[in-house]
């Protein structure tokens, strides 16, 4: 009995000994990460490998060893970042605020791509080479538009806007005021289908009466002689926010002559789901502001008569087929779950009931991937590729392209290519990497793709190689 209790006593603390082993070397492997593995796993997806995307090198809550420890450990929901104390002690936050200030002082605010331009690039069934289309005086272009004389317009993040006449930018006066914060600034710039009679531009834009409570506004303007004139602001979201992110916000006019347009639910995830308010829907509206009669939610008690669709994150990526009257639409998800949606009248898309992805801290947002009466992605990515825009490929010049789409990806630096059959996304291909933020592409009325890349400033056009 003496050795039987000997044994059970032996047994007994030897399996304490090594749970008590398991739990420090697991302890271990997560207090023992370095600084910069630790900035990878939970900092990397949105501020850059390198720090190379950190705010466009702005520190909005102070640059001193304390604020910065603070914004760590506490997070900033205005501007959508979570709090990572859950995940790091007080000494690892000190030593990535430490990290971070010294990180973010090397970086500059405009540099080259270390992609080689001029190099030829192979795709599927073709290859192709990048022709400059513009760059002098830009930072982040963000829209890009075509007037019908073939004239580029572009959209400056800062504030500005360019028409682009064989390779001369000449900067357009008039523009509203605009509030520059976080991913608001200038965005989207489209051209009326009756322009040349009407001679009608559209911008989207962040705006407020204070620079700390702003949304996504609408305005229209004639475009004449180089400038805006007869500016009038035609949509502004509510409600105002402090937060810097999820401003959406692409246009686009179908056949009948509407306009639609996406605004994020701006860092405010039950703003999706609330039909009182505009953020985290897509919306429709005619040319000038009014709201048409038979929009989905026109009779439904305090809804906002302009939704035409909601339960959207940051929709950022819009795309019209004019023969099938079908709106595609890509959208931000957050770490992992980017969609690529089928926009249909009245339909809930989800967020943040159900999502394939995670919190940028690795908490789950929802268990839920489906439900009934939420609308599936006809596509997902994982991870997020931080998709900026949407186009297909219809263009005959792009015999090997024909029928896919591209967005630009922000998260990996590159253009996304999705290889559609029948509407199901098929495969993938990652072109031109490491080129720089890919914020814009469009086709061209020249039938010819053009892509617009952050801090490098530059505009090109995807030339193929006749063999």
């Amino acid at each position: 009995m003496k050795i039987s209790k000997l044994v059970f006593v032996l047994l007994t603390a030897s399996m304490l000994l090594f749970f008590f082993s398991f739990v420090t070397e697991k302890q271990q492997s997560t207090t023992t990460k370095s600084t910069r593995e630790l900035y990878l796993q939970y900092c990397a997806t949105c501020h850059g490998e390198n720090l190379n995307r950190f705010a466009a090198r702005q520190w909005v809550y102070g640059n001193s060893l304390s604020e910065v420890s603070s914004t760590i450990k506490n997070g900033r929901p205005p501007i959508g970042m979570p709090g990572y104390a859950k995940v790091m002690n007080d000494e690892q936050i000190a030593a990535m605020a430490n990290y971070m200030i010294a990180e973010v002082a090397k970086v500059p605010a405009n540099e080259p791509s270390p992609f080689k331009v001029n190099d030829v690039v192979k795709s599927a069934g073709f290859s192709f080479v990048l022709k400059e289309v513009a760059g002098e005086n830009l930072s982040i272009p963000w829209g890009l538009a075509f007037l019908p004389n073939g004239d580029m317009l572009v959209t400056e993040k800062s504030g500005k806007l360019y028409q682009v006449s064989k390779g001369k930018m000449t900067e357009i006066e008039g523009l509203p005021k605009i509030t520059v914060k976080g991913q608001g600034g200038l965005m989207e710039v489209i051209v009326h289908p009756k322009f040349r009679t009407n001679q009608l531009i559209y911008i989207s834009y962040a705006d407020g009466e204070l620079s700390n409570m702003v949304n996504t506004s609408i305005a229209k303007a004639e475009l004449r002689d180089g400038k805006l004139i007869n500016l009038k602001r035609i949509v502004h979201a509510m409600p105002n926010s402090n937060s810097g992110v999820h401003f959406g916000c692409r246009m686009f006019f179908d056949i009948n002559g509407y306009l639609y347009f996406s605004i994020g639910e701006r860092g405010t995830k039950s703003n999706a789901q609330d039909l009182t308010n505009y953020c985290g829907k897509i919306h429709r509206i005619f040319d000038n502001g009014r709201i048409p009669s038979d929009n989905p939610f026109v009779k439904t008690p305090g809804a906002i008569a302009s939704i035409w669709s909601y339960g959207h994150r940051n929709p950022q990526g819009l795309w019209y087929d004019k023969k099938a009257d079908v709106i595609w639409e890509n959208e931000h998800g957050p770490k992992g779950g980017d969609e690529l949606n089928i926009i249909k009248k009245g339909k809930n898309y989800g967020w943040p009931v159900i999502t394939f992805g995670v919190d940028y801290d690795g908490t789950i947002i929802s268990p839920d991937t489906a439900k009934v009466g939420m609308e599936q992605p006809v596509y997902y990515w994982i991870p997020s590729i931080g998709p900026s825009s949407l186009t297909r490929v219809t263009s005959p010049v792009y015999k090997g392209w024909q029928g896919d789409f591209l967005s630009g990806s922000l998260s990996f630096d590159c253009l996304d290519r999705l290889i559609i059959k029948g509407n199901k996304v098929v495969g993938r291909e990652k072109l031109l990497p490491k080129i720089g933020r890919v914020r814009n592409v469009v086709e061209g009325p020249d039938g010819y793709i053009y892509i617009a890349i952050e801090r490098s400033g530059k505009i090109y056009k995807i030339v193929p190689i006749i063999n």
